[in-house]
């Protein structure tokens, strides 16, 4: 959605979808938000919990089986195992996903860390997809007035045009965009300290494999450090994500940066950073 600034200003009940990688304060501002009167939806939160929740128990279940004791109590019904994600807390998601590499290293087979990644995407598609009728949940069953939508990093990877349209069609696309080489090296080097495991886009992880390999003389993935190639990748995700963002944000949303993101204290902070963005986006465009 694109609005003038006294649309905004009038729009009742608002809808907002915040775009960008992870660490740029999307997650932070969604917990501002929904303090005030927001409802919080975090889509990872709901793969885990709807849509991945099946593979992650047999995951879980196949690693119990191998200890005799938990085997036979499973057999007979006799303990059971849940799924616990919380918001802030996506765990089991992201051990769900894990890291590409030597399986003693605490790494994942190619083959099933590629079935795993296209579960994950098809969750996120799903995900994203009914986002339009939570936002009429949100009001007619916890009734809340507005709405934000806290999007995963790779929300621009999934490359399903359907998914895009029925978020601009229901939300206003708010970009969170690095703006200067020091904040993005702190973000890089934040998430090269602690590896966390990510979504690759099958011809962007097939490419920068082959590289990895090349540059570190070896053959198979499964020779890798998991957490070293996860570090190495990062960066280079980092720029190939950052147009796909782009061309998402400038024909369909509004861009602020990070650190403008960073001084928002309350929802009237962030209000007035819309209307200042909706303003700006008008004097560009003309």
């Amino acid at each position: 959605m694109k609005f003038s600034v006294e649309q905004y200003r009038d729009w009742k009940h608002k809808s907002i979808t915040l775009l960008g990688m992870s660490g740029v304060g999307k997650t932070h501002l969604a917990s501002i938000l929904r303090h005030n009167q927001w409802f919080h939806y975090s889509g990872d939160y709901r793969i885990g919990t709807r849509y991945l929740n099946e593979p992650i128990l047999d995951q879980i279940k196949k690693q119990a089986m191998q200890v005799p004791f938990l085997r036979d109590l499973l057999r007979r019904d006799w303990i059971h195992i849940s799924n616990i994600i919380k918001v802030d807390d996506l765990g089991p998601v992201l051990s769900f996903i894990g890291k590409l590499g030597n399986p003693e290293l605490g790494g994942i087979p190619l083959g099933e860390f590629k079935r795993r990644q296209a579960l994950y995407r098809l969750g996120e598609i799903e995900a994203m997809r009914d986002v339009p009728v939570f936002i009429d949940k949100s009001k007619e069953i916890y009734g809340y007035p507005h709405f934000v939508n806290d999007v995963g990093g790779s929300l621009c990877e999934l490359e399903e045009p359907s998914v895009i349209d029925s978020l601009v069609a229901h939300t206003l696309i708010l970009y969170i965009k690095v703006t200067t080489e020091r904040e993005e090296n702190k973000l890089i080097k934040r998430a090269q300290s602690d590896p966390k495991p990510l979504y690759y886009r099958p011809v962007f992880l097939d490419k920068h494999l082959q590289e990895y390999l090349l540059e570190n003389n070896l053959t198979y993935a499964a020779e890798m450090d998991p957490d070293a190639f996860t570090s190495w990748i990062f960066p280079r995700l980092f720029k190939s994500r950052v147009p796909r963002y782009e061309a998402i944000a400038k024909p369909f949303g509004y861009t602020v940066t990070s650190k403008e993101v960073a001084g928002i204290r309350d929802e009237t902070d962030f209000n007035e950073l819309l209307e200042v963005t909706i303003a700006r986006d008008d004097t560009d465009t003309l």
